[in-house]
């Protein structure tokens, strides 16, 4: 079985044309991963033109996650019934039309609508695409190629603050959006011919469309009411209604998948051995580090007066701290297991938070988040360990496509806690900086928990060898 249970693709081309189907479905999935962290940087100048209240911005952010996210597995399915080559081309169709009308929009509600209109095709595509990868390689070619699929994750979020702030201070924001469009009407065009000879499998399964609708809309109200909270309070009835209401669809959804007879998810997967910790893991540690980026960002353009360009500059030794963690943490948990990792990696991010949190100026901004992208960059590569090293390899696929999914819903859930948390500081141009400080004292309580909670959930000793160390 492949990723989210896809059905196999048998190559009868040549493979220089293997290697140009992965180049291309490699930059495919690279502009969907820069979109997470392309707009943050840009978020300021987009609400100044459009008018946006805080609340709207923070939509901008999260309603491209919480459908990415929320509907990947959905999607997975699709791709089984349909063939992963056509949900393919019908999700990059959907995401570069939609990339097309969020540069257009002229007000907020268009906006938001081209990022969720965005958000559906990322979620068709990205695990259609990543099928046609495992699928198409074999032996040590498939490691060669999974390996290029897994610096995407890390090297587009870093990208993405650095393009955003470039594009942003030089033809305008509406080009972090219009920029996906030669990419993806190439990749359209080239791709039919990279994959021509290959026989797509199709599945007799059906998806389980009432699955997805619940955890998206579970997610989408929790978000909601944690938005809600940064003008209604914690305790208002905007907050815990909706926030209610959340609970209430999770465990809807979890009833459906114990009885449904073609579940989105196998709930036995998820609560099978490390796999909630490695899950937890992820979640906890794409909130802090997208949450970071999001209040970085205001903080810089707001209190700083830093230009967008200058802002995505600055951005740059977290970029590096975030990969560096990551590639130290690969080596270290070998020889240190993943339990000691995966505390150290969550202390040094509370630490660095603290430190943010407490020197108040660009530079200590920098250096504190910097480290605090270091040791979450070391709690990916924990999250992913744990979670897949004692999955069994036919499971492997779908696990991951779990694991994928905690990761753009928890930056969903990081923006939208992170702007309630520092609204004061987020309403205009030379606000308070206590919002700030709150956000970032509050990512460093977080992941003490999250600390201590690793202490106990992963699993003690070294992971097996060949388990997966990096995954988007």
């Amino acid at each position: 079985m492949t990723s989210h249970g896809l059905h196999p693709v048998h190559a009868a081309a040549p493979p220089a044309r293997r290697w140009l189907a992965l180049g291309l479905l490699g930059a495919a999935q690279f502009m969907l991963i820069l979109d997470i962290t392309v707009v943050n940087v840009a978020l300021p100048d987009i609400g100044a033109d459009l008018g946006l209240t805080r609340t709207s911005v923070t939509w901008v952010v999260t309603t491209y996650t919480l459908l990415f996210g929320g509907l990947m597995l959905l999607g997975g399915r699709l791709a089984d019934l349909f063939g992963a080559h056509r949900v393919l081309y019908a999700g990059l169709a959907t995401f570069t039309v939609a990339s097309l009308l969020a540069g257009l929009a002229d007000e907020g509600t268009l906006l938001i609508a081209g990022r969720a209109a965005q958000g559906v095709g990322a979620a068709l595509m990205s695990p259609a695409a990543l099928s046609i990868v495992t699928t198409t390689f074999t032996g040590t070619e498939r490691h060669k190629a999974l390996g290029v699929w897994g610096m995407l994750g890390g090297t587009g979020s870093a990208i993405g603050v650095l393009l955003g702030g470039a594009l942003t201070a030089g033809p305008g924001w509406r080009w972090i959006f219009f920029i996906n469009l030669p990419v993806g009407a190439s990749v359209l065009i080239l791709l039919p011919y990279a994959l021509r000879g290959f026989r797509f499998i199709r599945s007799d399964e059906r998806p389980d469309l009432p699955g997805a609708l619940l955890i998206t809309a579970a997610t989408g109200a929790f978000i909601y009411g944690l938005t809600n909270a940064g003008d209604d309070g914690w305790t208002g009835g905007r907050t815990l209604l909706p926030i209610g209401a959340a609970v209430l669809l999770y465990a809807g959804f979890w009833f459906w998948q114990r009885t449904a007879r073609q579940p989105l998810v196998d709930l036995r997967l998820l609560m099978r051995g490390a796999m909630p910790a490695g899950a937890l893991l992820m979640l906890v540690a794409t909130a802090l580090l997208v949450g970071g980026f999001f209040i970085g960002s205001f903080w810089l353009q707001h209190i700083r007066g830093y230009s967008a360009l200058s802002t995505g500059l600055a951005f740059l030794p977290i970029a590096v701290a975030t990969i560096a963690g990551a590639h130290t943490a690969g080596r270290a948990i070998d020889h240190a297991g993943g339990r000691l990792v995966g505390v150290a990696g969550l202390l040094l991010a509370a630490a660095g938070f603290a430190v943010a949190a407490w020197w108040t100026s660009t530079l200590g901004l920098i250096t504190g988040v910097s480290l605090a992208a270091a040791g979450l960059g070391a709690t990916f590569v924990t999250a992913t360990t744990t979670a897949l090293a004692h999955v069994d390899p036919h499971r492997a696929g779908v696990a991951s496509g779990v694991l994928n999914t905690f990761h753009e819903l928890g930056a969903a859930v990081g923006v939208a806690a992170t702007s309630s948390i520092a609204a004061g500081s987020l309403v205009a141009t030379g606000a308070t900086t206590a919002g700030f400080t709150h956000g970032l004292t509050a990512g460093a309580i977080v992941a003490v928990v999250a600390a201590a909670a690793a202490a106990v959930l992963v699993p003690a000793g070294k992971p097996p060898a060949g388990s997966v160390r990096h995954v988007h």
